[in-house]
């Protein structure tokens, strides 16, 4: 039986240049023991692993070790290959190396030991189990589609965030520094936008992963043969059924589009992403305190947030908007831009004992 081939994309920049380190020591030796064939792509500069995706041979599995960026590069060069409808059914292992981790919190349990949370990860790997997971493809008028599995955020929340680290200084203060310092720009602060959006959709079964048996060689040429010969059948016109779009202008100090990865449940019956539009309304006390929370969890949405649950979206801005989308924790000019969910578009391995969890939050 030939061995399971895996592919690594390293980051060594990630986790401040320890990754590399950190990953030699403790998670290649196991998936050098378990009898994987592992080849390790160490990526040299931001938007490598994009390209290097696109030349990517055939593999058995994926292996991402780095953070968010690096899952966010990977995926995107994944699904941008003409033929991604095959590659995008090969699992994908998740190895914690970055600063920002923040799909390990749903597939992986929580802990504060970062070599046992690498180490729990590469066993979470190899035991096979796999959940599927939301995908946004994120479109600008001329760039090719970004895709996401945690979402996107436009907004002063976003933006001081990113700052924080330049008030490295003031040690634990430094979040709430950034978030002060940033209300000394015009207030209260504004990202205005019009909005259109489909609702929900209901979730088809679930495919099974085992393929059929491929027929004998006689039955595939019978109907072939048959195919040939038989006369073209009559295209009968199809009814489009007209799509429900809903339109809304918007003020808001923060809008984040995000998908249900935080909090899956396995079981849920429509599919949707998660659209808050925050209110403009805050006050610059609120700001700093919310900021906070924010650090710790970027897509929440805060009580008098208006909440839209959507398949589809088109975000459009004024003329002349200047700032950044923050798309999986990663910088992007601000454009307007289609965001479509893709429903359980990848599979990735996670800890048993979450998918446990997963089926039986749902259950209650």
């Amino acid at each position: 039986m030939p061995l399971k081939k895996a592919t690594v994309f390293l980051n060594p920049a990630a986790c401040k240049g320890k990754a590399r380190n950190l990953f030699e020591k403790n998670a290649a030796p196991i998936l050098h023991l378990s009898g994987l064939d592992v080849t390790v792509v160490k990526t040299d500069y931001e938007g490598q692993a994009k390209k290097l995706l696109e030349l990517m041979e055939n593999t058995d599995l994926i292996i991402i070790a780095g953070g968010d960026g690096t899952v966010q590069e990977v995926i995107t060069g994944l699904l941008r290959r003409a033929d991604e409808a095959v590659f995008s059914k090969i699992p994908i292992g998740f190895i914690p190396l970055g600063k920002t981790c923040t799909l390990s919190n749903t597939l992986y349990p929580e802990s504060t030991n970062q070599v046992q949370h690498i180490t729990n990860a590469t066993l979470a790997i190899l035991k096979g189990e796999t959940v599927p997971l939301d995908v946004l493809q994120i479109k600008g008028e001329k760039e090719q589609p970004v895709f996401a599995v945690t979402g996107l955020r436009w907004g002063s929340y976003r933006d001081a965030g990113v700052k924080v680290s330049k008030y490295w200084y003031l040690g634990p203060l430094k979040t709430k520094a950034a978030h002060f310092f940033s209300t000394f720009k015009e207030w209260p602060q504004k990202h205005q936008a019009a909005l259109m959006y489909l609702g929900p959709t209901e979730r088809p079964p679930e495919e099974p992963e085992e393929k059929p048996s491929r027929p004998p060689l006689y039955v595939r040429l019978y109907r072939r043969l048959r195919l040939y010969w038989a006369s073209p059948p009559k295209e009968i016109p199809q009814e489009v059924t007209p799509q429900d779009w809903e339109e809304l202008n918007l003020s808001t100090i923060e809008l984040s589009i995000a998908t249900q990865n935080r909090q899956l449940d396995l079981t849920r019956t429509e599919d949707f992403m998660d659209i808050c539009i925050e209110a403009d309304t805050v006050s610059k006390g609120q700001f700093v305190n919310r900021g906070s929370q924010k650090m710790r969890d970027p897509h929440a949405c805060p009580a008098g947030s208006q909440c839209i649950q959507a398949s589809r979206c088109i975000l459009q801005l004024p003329e002349g908007t200047q700032g950044s989308f923050g798309i999986d924790n990663e910088e992007y000019e601000a454009m307007p831009v289609e965001v479509k969910l893709l429903p359980r578009k990848l599979r990735f391995f996670c800890d048993p004992r979450m998918r446990e969890q997963m089926l039986h939050a749902a259950v209650q």
